[in-house]
């Protein structure tokens, strides 16, 4: 009897530990719904109805852009947004002014308001000079209170919004589980798959809560591979078993939490799809995998289009079908844009797909655009913006992230915590400093 009390002692401490983003992120088994899939409106509908064929085909691709590139290229890329009316931007290199400029500049001259993204796993600065940068995902991995990485998801989520942007492409869901991977890395929570779920969803809860759609990658798990994706095609040799009980598990936590973005991988597994094609290529892992089996029903993106990995032994124009047949909605940073749409209308012709099916993806969009209120667009503000971007709770964010991820990894003859301190000797040695620091105070 006096054991099943202490345990139940033990149980109470436990679960009054635990902090409200944990018990939030545990839905293993209940499924949450993307919360853009809920949208229904008249904005949606008539903004639908005034597109054209072509023009609901292009609303399936976000095309690249870049802050740091002169006048010339500027006006390329307005031309071709003016012309061909892509869904969306994805940004690269830059500066934030610069960037915020240019999102408005484009976004005015575009018919239907454009989804922005960024990958910013680490915040901004991933990609942006002049903004700051949380820890990589690895050091964010030893936090064990997942609080600290919900909070600095929301912040990166704030920092977004402030500059336009609708879709980040975080959280990495891949488990680290291979120490030669040249891609993934530090980019990833860590090789335990449970704590990796945890992070992630932390991650992704402060990002949407933000009112940001977080885009998990890449499907079906990157972490255990020894090339580069960007170079080459990586192999995987593993079984749908060997995925269920390792790499799908983040995947599937986010999905029961109610991810809204998805980011297929430009890897093969020939276990799983004997053609041996790209996962972002198959129809096996992108619809029959993800949107059947597990039931997912947000937004696929493609991981970038112009990446050797797919395009390296096929013609660039025909993947960008190969990638919608096999079930993503939205096709990041195609080759050739124009080229891209007459395959995709040729497609339609040859009734390799319809017009529905078309639509159908388009309607997804719109709903997603909706959700993110881009009907209701304001021109970003450039006054004092960096100082907005790089505020002081940032910065505090990033130093209570660093504090909580500091770890013991080896603890020799158990050295910490120090013992029996008023008879022991210390030594310090501080390098290039002449005065008593913190440490040794």
């Amino acid at each position: 009897m006096h054991k099943k009390i202490i345990y139940l002692f033990i149980f109470i401490i436990l679960i009054s530990s635990v902090g409200y983003t944990h018990l939030k992120s545990n839905n293993i088994n209940k499924e949450i719904s993307p919360a853009f899939l809920a949208t229904d409106s008249l904005w949606i509908k008539n903004t639908f109805k005034s597109l054209s064929k072509d023009e609901r085909i292009a609303q399936l691709f976000m095309i690249a852009a870049y802050s740091n590139k002169n006048k010339k290229y500027e006006k390329r890329l307005l031309s071709t947004i003016k012309r061909y009316k892509p869904g969306g931007l994805i940004f690269f290199q830059g500066t934030a002014k610069r960037q915020a400029y240019l999102t408005n500049l484009f976004q005015k001259n575009s018919k239907t308001p454009m989804l922005i993204g960024i990958d910013a796993e680490r915040g901004l600065g991933d990609r942006l000079t002049d903004c700051m940068s949380f820890p990589k995902q690895m050091t964010l991995g030893a936090i064990k209170d997942k609080t600290h990485i919900y909070n600095m998801g929301r912040e990166i989520g704030r920092q977004c919004k402030e500059l336009g942007i609708n879709i980040n492409f975080a959280p990495v869901a891949d488990i680290n589980s291979n120490p030669k991977n040249p891609i993934i890395n530090t980019r990833s929570f860590g090789d335990n798959k449970e704590n990796v779920a945890e992070s992630c969803i932390a991650y992704m809860n402060g990002l949407q809560d933000e009112g940001v759609i977080s885009v998990a990658k890449h499907f079906p798990g990157h972490g255990d591979t020894k090339t580069d994706s960007h170079k080459v095609l990586p192999i995987i040799n593993h079984s749908i078993n060997h995925l269920k009980q390792n790499e799908l598990y983040p995947f599937e936590r986010l999905i029961n939490n109610g991810i809204q973005g998805i980011m297929t991988a430009h890897i093969s597994l020939p276990r799983i799809d004997t053609s041996e094609k790209a996962a972002s290529l198959s129809k096996i892992i992108v619809s029959d995998l993800l949107k059947t089996k597990m039931k997912f029903k947000g937004l696929c993106f493609t991981d970038a289009l112009n990446m050797k990995a797919i395009y390296k032994k096929r013609d660039n124009s025909k993947v960008n079908i190969e990638a919608l047949i096999a079930g993503n909605d939205i096709l990041l940073f195609p080759v050739d844009l124009k080229r891209a749409i007459n395959t995709i209308k040729k497609a339609i012709k040859d009734k390799k797909i319809t017009q529905d099916f078309i639509d159908d993806k388009c309607k997804k969009v719109l709903a997603a655009k909706y959700y993110c209120q881009l009907n209701k667009r304001k021109d970003i503000c450039l006054l004092g913006l960096n100082k907005t971007l790089n505020s002081e709770k940032a910065k505090a964010i990033k130093e209570e992230l660093i504090s909580n991820s500091i770890s013991l990894i080896k603890n020799e003859d158990s050295l910490i915590p120090l013992n029996k301190l008023d008879t022991l000797k210390i030594a310090s040695l501080s390098l290039g400093r002449n005065k008593t620091t913190i440490f040794q105070n």
